[in-house]
């Protein structure tokens, strides 16, 4: 899992909005064999956290989503395609969007088959 990873890009559907970087807020939970690296003890078998979070962060950057659905489907099909992740709940929140709330969001899980996945 990760969770709380920020990444400041530009979200939104109004005109300032798409003129300034505001915070999103990532939590991910993923299915991974852990037995694996659990018996190897080698950073080699586990899912690497840093190549996730630098993904997760490239891909909002670079999407610029004007709304936080779209940034979570496309954050989802990435990180499956990429790290061969079979399942995953990935929340993505905009802290201030509303301001008598902490903060609003979109919370979806996703199933790939195996045919689905491309790995690294």
């Amino acid at each position: 899992m990760i969770e709380g990873l920020v990444v400041e890009t530009v979200v939104g559907v109004y005109d300032w909005e798409r003129e300034v970087a505001q915070a999103l807020v990532v939590d991910l939970e993923m299915a991974w064999d852990n037995r694996i690296p659990g018996a190897s003890d080698d950073v080699a078998d586990a899912l690497d956290y840093a190549a996730v979070s630098a993904l997760a962060e490239q891909c909002l950057k670079d999407l610029k989503p004007k709304l936080l659905e779209h940034g979570a489907e496309v954050l989802a099909d990435r990180l499956q395609r990429k790290f061969g992740i079979g399942w995953l709940r990935l929340t993505l929140r905009k802290p201030g969007a509303v301001p008598a709330a902490r903060s609003v969001g979109v919370c979806i899980e996703r199933s790939a088959s195996k045919g689905e996945l491309g790995g690294s």
